[in-house]
């Protein structure tokens, strides 16, 4: 899933942008975070971007978080943004923010499953691989590692990097919750097969994994370098 120069400039230019009100730096929406208020003033997060309303934007990790709700600079960006001294923000936010980016990602594998876009079992995601048909590839947190290394080669051959060293994604959440997500039982390793399943589902693992802290590796650079000052640091805007 290697894109150009060009197509790579020209998705972000149709990418709208946003700022981060902690930091002042722009990037990319589907990299930041939405936060919402409620009418009784009520600050919860919104990552799906869809709570009506004003929102705010945040493109910071959950460690560079605490420390703002700490020291009172999450609660001044958040009334200069919303124009309010009025607003409550749970302790608990960046974790609020942890489990809604989690469930986004999972509920986006399961309605990729769905539609027909993954492929499961080490043998048809082998198959597959070699092929060069596998455009992002999953592994679960407790997957063997020799498993995981023989569906790697596979990938390697299909996609022209053998000698690479290139692996899939080593997931955060065990089989379990995988199977949970997909609806199946016994999910150790994924292979996304279709190149827009694979960004949409690239994309809400490297939001997950860049704020609680995680190198987004394994993700095509053109998903995990998303966020502002992606050119600083591997891992972007989330690590400031």
């Amino acid at each position: 899933m290697r894109l150009s120069p060009n197509d790579r400039a020209g998705l972000a230019k149709a990418e709208p942008e946003r700022r981060c009100i902690l930091t002042g730096e722009h990037g990319p929406r589907a990299a930041l975070i939405r936060l919402a208020v409620s009418p009784d003033g009520d600050v919860a997060p919104d990552v799906r971007a869809r709570a009506p309303g004003r929102g705010a934007w945040i493109g910071v990790s959950k460690a560079a978080l605490e420390t703002a709700l700490a020291k009172g600079k999450l609660k001044g960006a958040l009334a200069r943004a919303f124009k309010t001294q009025g607003l409550v923000i749970p302790e608990g936010l960046p974790d609020q923010i942890e489990a809604a980016l989690a469930r986004n990602a999972l509920d986006r594998l399961g309605l990729e499953a769905r539609a027909g876009m993954l492929q499961t079992g080490s043998e048809r995601i082998i198959e597959a691989a070699r092929k060069g048909q596998v455009a992002l590839l999953l592994h679960a947190a407790d997957a063997s590692a020799d498993g995981s290394r023989k569906i790697d080669q596979a990938w390697r051959v299909g996609v022209d990097r053998e000698g690479s060293g290139d692996t899939g994604v080593s997931m955060i959440v065990t089989r379990e919750t995988l199977g949970r997500a997909l609806g199946r039982e016994n999910v150790v390793h994924i292979g996304v097969t279709d190149r827009g399943a694979a960004q949409r589902i690239g994309t809400a693992l490297a939001r997950w994994h860049m704020f609680i802290g995680r190198e987004p590796v394994g993700l095509p650079c053109e998903i995990s370098a998303q966020g502002p000052s992606a050119a600083h640091s591997s891992t972007g805007a989330f690590q400031k």
